[in-house]
């Protein structure tokens, strides 16, 4: 994890749609909306041609790999740990 640039940070804030500071809360609801915006089976009725439902389904899982890879990185690197009880 020492070899994450500030360059893979800032894309990964832009992907979620997300500005520092980030709190836990906001990184999970951001990750959820992604998520249903980029869910491939969104792209099942947009059109009857199968080339470009394949096109946008792959985009679409293309994203969503993104996305779960942004919050990880984020997560790991931005969210302080929880204090104990």
């Amino acid at each position: 994890m020492n070899d994450v640039s500030a360059q893979d940070v800032a894309h990964a804030l832009d992907i979620l749609g997300l500005t520092l500071p980030v709190t836990s809360d906001a990184l999970d609801r951001a990750k959820r909306v992604q998520l249903y915006n980029w869910n491939p089976t969104r792209y099942s009725n947009l059109t009857n041609n199968p080339t470009q439902y394949m096109q946008a389904y792959k985009k679409a899982e293309e994203m969503t790999k993104l996305i779960e890879a942004s919050h990880a990185l984020l997560s790991a690197l931005l969210v302080p740990d929880e204090p104990e009880p």
